[in-house]
Protein backbone atom coordinates (compact mmCIF):
# COMPACT_ATOMS: atom_id res chain seq x y z
CA UNK A 1 0.00 0.00 0.00
CA UNK A 2 1.47 3.35 -1.06
CA UNK A 3 1.23 5.90 1.73
CA UNK A 4 2.76 9.10 3.12
CA UNK A 5 4.15 8.10 6.49
CA UNK A 6 5.41 10.27 9.34
CA UNK A 7 8.70 8.60 10.24
CA UNK A 8 10.73 11.08 12.31
CA UNK A 9 9.21 14.50 13.15
CA UNK A 10 11.53 17.45 12.53
CA UNK A 11 11.08 20.89 14.05
CA UNK A 12 13.53 22.41 11.56
CA UNK A 13 12.60 20.73 8.28
CA UNK A 14 9.22 19.00 8.29
CA UNK A 15 9.79 17.79 4.72
CA UNK A 16 12.40 15.35 6.06
CA UNK A 17 9.89 13.91 8.53
CA UNK A 18 7.93 11.87 5.98
CA UNK A 19 8.50 9.10 3.48
CA UNK A 20 6.34 8.13 0.51
CA UNK A 21 6.70 4.37 0.31
CA UNK A 22 4.89 1.10 -0.10
CA UNK A 23 4.15 -0.84 3.05
CA UNK A 24 1.84 -3.46 4.53
CA UNK A 25 -1.75 -2.67 5.47
CA UNK A 26 -2.64 -2.80 9.15
CA UNK A 27 -5.33 -5.06 10.57
CA UNK A 28 -8.91 -3.76 10.62
CA UNK A 29 -10.10 -3.27 14.24
CA UNK A 30 -13.51 -4.58 15.27
CA UNK A 31 -16.22 -2.06 14.37
CA UNK A 32 -14.02 -0.42 11.74
CA UNK A 33 -14.10 -0.67 7.96
CA UNK A 34 -11.84 -0.01 4.98
CA UNK A 35 -12.10 2.86 2.52
CA UNK A 36 -10.29 2.84 -0.82
CA UNK A 37 -9.19 6.45 -0.99
CA UNK A 38 -9.74 8.52 -4.10
CA UNK A 39 -8.55 11.90 -2.84
CA UNK A 40 -7.15 13.52 0.30
CA UNK A 41 -6.31 17.14 1.11
CA UNK A 42 -3.45 18.81 2.96
CA UNK A 43 -4.07 20.86 6.12
CA UNK A 44 -1.98 22.95 8.50
CA UNK A 45 -2.38 20.15 11.05
CA UNK A 46 -0.34 17.87 8.78
CA UNK A 47 2.63 20.23 9.02
CA UNK A 48 2.16 20.43 12.78
CA UNK A 49 2.45 16.65 12.90
CA UNK A 50 5.60 16.76 10.78
CA UNK A 51 7.08 19.14 13.34
CA UNK A 52 6.10 16.77 16.15
CA UNK A 53 3.04 18.55 17.53
CA UNK A 54 0.38 15.92 18.26
CA UNK A 55 2.50 13.04 17.01
CA UNK A 56 2.56 9.89 19.16
CA UNK A 57 6.22 8.79 19.25
CA UNK A 58 5.17 5.27 20.24
CA UNK A 59 3.08 4.86 17.06
CA UNK A 60 5.60 5.78 14.38
CA UNK A 61 5.61 5.42 11.48
CA UNK A 62 2.03 6.69 11.12
CA UNK A 63 0.22 7.53 7.89
CA UNK A 64 -0.43 11.26 7.71
CA UNK A 65 -3.64 12.98 6.60
CA UNK A 66 -7.04 13.58 8.12
CA UNK A 67 -9.28 14.63 5.23
CA UNK A 68 -10.36 12.45 2.35
CA UNK A 69 -13.03 10.69 0.34
CA UNK A 70 -13.27 7.30 -1.27
CA UNK A 71 -15.27 4.10 -1.68
CA UNK A 72 -16.23 1.95 1.29
CA UNK A 73 -16.30 -1.84 1.53
CA UNK A 74 -19.89 -1.92 0.20
CA UNK A 75 -19.10 0.21 -2.84
CA UNK A 76 -20.58 3.44 -1.49
CA UNK A 77 -18.99 6.82 -2.18
CA UNK A 78 -18.16 8.33 1.22
CA UNK A 79 -16.45 11.24 2.93
CA UNK A 80 -14.16 10.27 5.80
CA UNK A 81 -15.00 12.07 9.05
CA UNK A 82 -11.55 12.77 10.51
CA UNK A 83 -12.23 12.66 14.26
CA UNK A 84 -12.23 9.44 16.28
CA UNK A 85 -14.11 9.62 19.57
CA UNK A 86 -15.02 7.20 22.35
CA UNK A 87 -17.65 4.87 20.82
CA UNK A 88 -19.29 4.38 24.23
CA UNK A 89 -19.96 8.12 24.54
CA UNK A 90 -23.40 8.32 22.92
CA UNK A 91 -24.74 11.61 24.33
CA UNK A 92 -23.56 15.19 24.21
CA UNK A 93 -21.35 17.04 21.75
CA UNK A 94 -18.71 14.61 20.43
CA UNK A 95 -16.26 17.50 20.12
CA UNK A 96 -16.21 17.75 23.92
CA UNK A 97 -14.96 14.17 24.26
CA UNK A 98 -11.68 14.53 26.21
CA UNK A 99 -10.23 11.51 24.42
CA UNK A 100 -10.94 12.52 20.84
CA UNK A 101 -8.16 12.19 18.28
CA UNK A 102 -7.82 13.11 14.64
CA UNK A 103 -6.78 10.58 12.07
CA UNK A 104 -2.94 10.55 11.90
CA UNK A 105 -2.67 11.18 15.65
CA UNK A 106 -1.55 7.65 16.47
CA UNK A 107 -4.11 6.35 13.96
CA UNK A 108 -3.20 5.86 10.31
CA UNK A 109 -4.64 8.70 8.26
CA UNK A 110 -5.86 9.39 4.73
CA UNK A 111 -2.66 9.94 2.71
CA UNK A 112 -2.78 6.36 1.48
CA UNK A 113 -4.41 4.09 -1.06
CA UNK A 114 -6.60 2.64 1.72
CA UNK A 115 -7.51 3.70 5.25
CA UNK A 116 -9.29 1.97 8.15
CA UNK A 117 -11.85 4.04 10.09
CA UNK A 118 -14.78 3.39 12.42
CA UNK A 119 -17.99 2.64 10.55
CA UNK A 120 -19.52 5.71 12.24
CA UNK A 121 -16.92 7.89 10.49
CA UNK A 122 -18.41 7.35 7.04
CA UNK A 123 -20.53 10.21 5.71
CA UNK A 124 -22.35 9.74 2.37
CA UNK A 125 -20.78 11.74 -0.46
CA UNK A 126 -23.36 13.61 -2.52
CA UNK A 127 -23.04 12.41 -6.10
CA UNK A 128 -22.68 15.94 -7.50
CA UNK A 129 -19.52 16.62 -5.48
CA UNK A 130 -16.23 15.76 -7.16
CA UNK A 131 -13.72 13.63 -5.28
CA UNK A 132 -11.52 16.70 -4.83
CA UNK A 133 -14.37 18.78 -3.40
CA UNK A 134 -15.59 16.02 -1.10
CA UNK A 135 -12.07 15.42 0.20
CA UNK A 136 -11.78 19.09 1.13
CA UNK A 137 -14.64 19.22 3.64
CA UNK A 138 -13.47 17.30 6.70
CA UNK A 139 -11.23 19.78 8.53
CA UNK A 140 -11.10 23.39 7.27
CA UNK A 141 -14.60 23.47 5.80
CA UNK A 142 -16.12 21.66 8.76
CA UNK A 143 -14.43 24.11 11.15
CA UNK A 144 -15.83 27.02 9.14
CA UNK A 145 -19.33 25.50 9.09
CA UNK A 146 -19.38 25.02 12.86
CA UNK A 147 -17.90 28.48 13.49
CA UNK A 148 -20.56 30.20 11.40
CA UNK A 149 -23.70 28.21 12.04
CA UNK A 150 -23.28 26.40 15.36
CA UNK A 151 -21.20 28.91 17.31
CA UNK A 152 -21.82 32.36 15.75
CA UNK A 153 -25.31 31.43 14.50
CA UNK A 154 -25.02 33.68 11.46
CA UNK A 155 -28.26 34.93 9.95
CA UNK A 156 -29.02 36.34 6.48
CA UNK A 157 -28.23 40.03 6.17
CA UNK A 158 -25.56 40.08 8.87
CA UNK A 159 -22.00 41.27 8.25
CA UNK A 160 -19.10 38.91 8.91
CA UNK A 161 -15.44 39.93 9.09
CA UNK A 162 -12.98 37.12 8.29
CA UNK A 163 -9.40 37.51 9.45
CA UNK A 164 -6.72 35.69 7.43
CA UNK A 165 -8.10 35.59 3.88
CA UNK A 166 -6.36 32.96 1.76
CA UNK A 167 -6.10 30.25 4.39
CA UNK A 168 -8.19 27.10 4.22
CA UNK A 169 -10.63 27.90 7.03
CA UNK A 170 -10.94 31.54 5.93
CA UNK A 171 -11.69 30.55 2.34
CA UNK A 172 -14.40 28.15 3.49
CA UNK A 173 -15.84 30.75 5.86
CA UNK A 174 -16.17 33.32 3.08
CA UNK A 175 -17.94 30.92 0.71
CA UNK A 176 -20.29 29.55 3.37
CA UNK A 177 -21.14 32.97 4.83
CA UNK A 178 -22.00 34.27 1.36
CA UNK A 179 -24.18 31.19 0.78
CA UNK A 180 -26.01 32.02 4.02
CA UNK A 181 -26.85 35.51 2.76
CA UNK A 182 -24.28 37.39 4.84
CA UNK A 183 -22.13 40.32 3.73
CA UNK A 184 -18.45 39.42 4.06
CA UNK A 185 -15.42 41.60 4.64
CA UNK A 186 -11.91 40.16 4.92
CA UNK A 187 -8.48 41.11 6.16
CA UNK A 188 -5.17 39.69 4.96
CA UNK A 189 -1.46 40.43 5.20
CA UNK A 190 -1.35 39.73 1.47
CA UNK A 191 -3.01 42.33 -0.74
CA UNK A 192 -3.14 39.75 -3.53
CA UNK A 193 -4.99 37.23 -1.37
CA UNK A 194 -7.42 39.90 -0.20
CA UNK A 195 -8.08 40.88 -3.80
CA UNK A 196 -8.68 37.25 -4.79
CA UNK A 197 -11.14 36.84 -1.90
CA UNK A 198 -13.13 39.71 -3.39
CA UNK A 199 -12.80 38.72 -7.05
CA UNK A 200 -13.19 34.95 -6.71
CA UNK A 201 -15.00 34.20 -3.45
CA UNK A 202 -17.57 36.97 -3.21
CA UNK A 203 -16.19 39.04 -0.35
CA UNK A 204 -17.36 42.65 -0.57
CA UNK A 205 -14.13 44.32 0.55
CA UNK A 206 -10.62 43.52 1.80
CA UNK A 207 -8.61 45.41 4.41
CA UNK A 208 -5.10 45.36 5.83
CA UNK A 209 -4.77 43.66 9.24
CA UNK A 210 -5.73 46.08 11.99
CA UNK A 211 -7.35 48.60 9.64
CA UNK A 212 -10.70 49.99 10.82
CA UNK A 213 -13.75 48.58 9.03
CA UNK A 214 -16.46 50.89 7.61
CA UNK A 215 -19.09 49.88 10.18
CA UNK A 216 -19.42 47.56 13.19
CA UNK A 217 -19.87 43.92 12.21
CA UNK A 218 -22.15 41.25 13.63
CA UNK A 219 -19.47 38.56 13.84
CA UNK A 220 -15.76 38.00 13.32
CA UNK A 221 -14.27 34.64 12.41
CA UNK A 222 -10.63 34.95 13.44
CA UNK A 223 -8.32 32.48 11.73
CA UNK A 224 -5.11 34.23 12.79
CA UNK A 225 -4.91 34.80 16.52
CA UNK A 226 -2.19 37.11 17.76
CA UNK A 227 -3.17 40.75 18.08
CA UNK A 228 -5.97 40.34 15.52
CA UNK A 229 -8.15 39.28 18.46
CA UNK A 230 -8.11 42.83 19.81
CA UNK A 231 -9.06 44.16 16.38
CA UNK A 232 -11.90 41.64 16.24
CA UNK A 233 -13.36 42.94 19.51
CA UNK A 234 -13.19 46.59 18.48
CA UNK A 235 -14.80 45.77 15.12
CA UNK A 236 -17.93 44.20 16.66
CA UNK A 237 -21.25 45.88 17.25
CA UNK A 238 -22.77 45.65 20.71
CA UNK A 239 -23.94 42.07 21.19
CA UNK A 240 -21.60 40.83 18.46
CA UNK A 241 -19.58 37.64 18.62
CA UNK A 242 -16.06 36.62 17.69
CA UNK A 243 -15.17 32.99 16.97
CA UNK A 244 -11.52 31.99 17.29
CA UNK A 245 -10.50 29.07 15.07
CA UNK A 246 -6.69 29.28 15.01
CA UNK A 247 -3.46 30.80 16.28
CA UNK A 248 -1.30 30.88 13.14
CA UNK A 249 -0.27 34.39 14.21
CA UNK A 250 0.56 33.32 17.74
CA UNK A 251 -1.02 34.54 20.97
CA UNK A 252 -2.01 38.16 21.72
CA UNK A 253 0.80 40.42 22.89
CA UNK A 254 -1.30 43.56 23.17
CA UNK A 255 -3.61 44.35 26.07
CA UNK A 256 -7.15 43.08 25.57
CA UNK A 257 -9.76 45.44 26.97
CA UNK A 258 -12.03 43.11 28.91
CA UNK A 259 -14.24 46.02 29.86
CA UNK A 260 -15.71 46.20 26.38
CA UNK A 261 -16.60 42.52 26.51
CA UNK A 262 -18.98 42.86 29.44
CA UNK A 263 -20.16 46.45 28.88
CA UNK A 264 -21.00 45.77 25.22
CA UNK A 265 -22.23 42.19 25.77
CA UNK A 266 -19.74 40.67 23.36
CA UNK A 267 -19.42 36.90 22.98
CA UNK A 268 -15.96 35.36 22.63
CA UNK A 269 -16.22 31.81 21.32
CA UNK A 270 -13.86 29.11 20.19
CA UNK A 271 -14.25 26.08 17.98
CA UNK A 272 -12.31 23.44 16.10
CA UNK A 273 -13.61 20.87 13.66
CA UNK A 274 -17.20 19.67 14.11
CA UNK A 275 -19.35 16.57 14.46
CA UNK A 276 -20.07 13.89 11.88
CA UNK A 277 -23.66 15.16 11.77
CA UNK A 278 -22.39 18.65 10.92
CA UNK A 279 -20.16 17.20 8.19
CA UNK A 280 -23.22 15.55 6.64
CA UNK A 281 -25.10 18.87 6.76
CA UNK A 282 -22.11 20.67 5.24
CA UNK A 283 -21.81 18.17 2.38
CA UNK A 284 -25.52 18.46 1.62
CA UNK A 285 -25.33 22.28 1.72
CA UNK A 286 -22.42 22.29 -0.73
CA UNK A 287 -24.37 19.97 -3.04
CA UNK A 288 -27.76 21.68 -2.93
CA UNK A 289 -26.38 25.22 -3.09
CA UNK A 290 -23.95 24.21 -5.85
CA UNK A 291 -21.07 25.75 -3.93
CA UNK A 292 -17.67 25.80 -5.59
CA UNK A 293 -14.91 24.43 -3.37
CA UNK A 294 -11.77 26.34 -4.44
CA UNK A 295 -9.09 23.84 -5.46
CA UNK A 296 -5.57 25.18 -5.87
CA UNK A 297 -3.92 22.11 -7.39
CA UNK A 298 -4.04 18.32 -7.60
CA UNK A 299 -1.00 16.05 -7.13
CA UNK A 300 -0.54 12.28 -7.34
CA UNK A 301 0.09 10.64 -3.99
CA UNK A 302 3.62 9.65 -5.03
CA UNK A 303 4.46 13.36 -5.42
CA UNK A 304 3.37 14.31 -1.90
CA UNK A 305 6.73 15.95 -1.14
CA UNK A 306 6.26 18.34 -4.06
CA UNK A 307 2.71 19.10 -2.90
CA UNK A 308 4.00 19.88 0.60
CA UNK A 309 6.64 22.21 -0.86
CA UNK A 310 3.94 24.02 -2.84
CA UNK A 311 1.83 24.56 0.29
CA UNK A 312 4.85 25.86 2.21
CA UNK A 313 5.46 28.60 -0.38
CA UNK A 314 2.30 30.28 0.86
CA UNK A 315 1.09 30.79 -2.71
CA UNK A 316 -1.70 28.20 -2.61
CA UNK A 317 -5.23 29.60 -2.80
CA UNK A 318 -7.75 26.90 -2.04
CA UNK A 319 -7.19 23.25 -1.18
CA UNK A 320 -4.15 21.27 -2.31
CA UNK A 321 -5.31 17.74 -3.17
CA UNK A 322 -3.51 14.40 -3.27
CA UNK A 323 -5.06 11.85 -5.64
CA UNK A 324 -4.82 8.43 -4.02
CA UNK A 325 -6.21 6.18 -6.77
Amino acid sequence: MLAVRLVDPSATDPRLAVSVTDGPESLVPVGWTTVRMRAATINASDFAMMRGHGADPTRLPTVLGSDGAGIDADGNEVIVYPVVTDPTRTVGDPMLDPGLRMLSQGIDGTFAETVHVPVANLVPKPAVLSWESAASLGTAWLTAYRALFTRAQIRPGETVLVHGAGGGVATATIVLARAAGARVWVSSRSAARGARAVAQLGAEAAFEPGAPVPAPVDAVVDCVGGDSVGHALTSLRAGGRVVSVGVAGGHPTAYLDLTQIFTRSLSVLGTAMGSAAELRLLANLCATADLEIPIDSVWPLKRAHAAFDHVRTGDAFGKVVLRCD
